[in-house]
């Protein structure tokens, strides 16, 4: 399962990077490498306080084996396990090339378990700490997958899904082009396609994301929820506005036929690479998101 962050794809998503109208099974994850790498860089300081608050939950010392599931190219499992030295972090991920990404960029600290899910949720082992970041969305029984990660907890383990949170915003309401409000119109048109894309997943099936009281109905216990600020001021520095100039770019394509000619052509604005109002040059431009953290324990 490849992330979202990628049932494929970790890093997306909370929808930090979203999928848009496009099923995920017809995304190219690996193409998207180093987007992908660029996003979860994006989330470091995030992540990193995540893991130290999972850490504080599950004991010290008690973590022997950790599990990033939608690993993708690997670089939360690597924060995950500078935060957990003693543990053996393992990212999994159904794509061979992001696995190996990962494998490189950490130097073979971590370990990698190619796993095409939710197929093969049995091949995973057992762990302290399953880290799930924005892929639990992309499988179509949200429930089932839950429950198949607490099956492989070891007793007083911690599943930890980072879902939902907040979309990024990245300009002011009025930021000069086209009518005020362009993020809010622009999140509304990706929500229909992303509710589109769930649909069109094997085994898609309903589910009110009230993540704690799911956690439970996987027979574990909510241990508590959190939610860490991802914040990037501006004046934003170059490869923060090549991500989003790469996002961007993907909402045109996905997107733009189901947005209003006015949106459409601030959009258009915003990716231009050589205009001083395009996103990759405009002086108030910031990046300010959310992820939320939901964590449940095996008796």
């Amino acid at each position: 399962m490849s992330a979202h962050q990628h049932g494929q794809h970790q890093h997306g998503h909370q929808h930090q990077h979203g999928p848009g109208q496009v099923p995920a099974a017809d995304l190219d994850w690996d193409a998207l490498a180093a987007h992908l790498e660029r996003e979860a860089e994006l989330r470091a300081d995030a992540v990193t306080a995540a893991g130290q608050w999972l850490s504080g939950l599950a004991g010290d010392g008690t973590v022997r084996r950790v599990l990033d599931v939608g690993a993708g190219p690997g670089v939360i499992a690597q924060q995950l396990a500078a935060v957990l030295p003693a543990a053996e972090v393992v990212a999994v991920d159904r794509s061979a090339a992001l696995l190996e990404r990962a494998r490189t960029r950490s130097g073979g600290r971590l370990g990698i378990q190619q796993a095409d899910l939710p197929a093969e949720f049995d091949k995973l082992g057992e762990a302290d700490l399953i880290w799930s970041g924005n892929a639990i969305h992309h499988l179509g029984d949200q429930q089932a997958a839950l429950t198949a990660l607490a099956g492989r907890l070891r007793p007083g383990g911690l599943l930890a899904v980072a879902e939902s949170g907040l979309p990024p915003r990245f300009l002011p309401r009025d930021f000069g082009l086209g009518r005020p409000g362009f993020q809010a119109r622009l999140d509304a048109a990706h929500e229909d396609g992303f509710a589109a894309m769930r649909a069109e997943l094997p085994d898609a099936t309903e589910e009110v994301e009230d993540w704690p009281a799911m956690l439970r109905r996987a027979g574990l216990e909510p241990s508590g929820t959190r939610t860490f600020l991802v914040d990037h001021p501006a004046p934003l520095a170059r490869p923060v506005r090549e991500y989003l100039h790469t996002q961007l770019v993907r909402r045109h394509d996905q997107l733009a036929e189901a947005i209003d000619p006015r949106d459409r052509a601030t959009l258009e604005a915003l990716i231009d690479e050589d205009a001083p109002t395009g996103i990759l040059r405009r002086p108030d431009a910031f990046y300010l998101s959310a992820m939320t953290v939901h964590t449940g324990r095996k008796a």
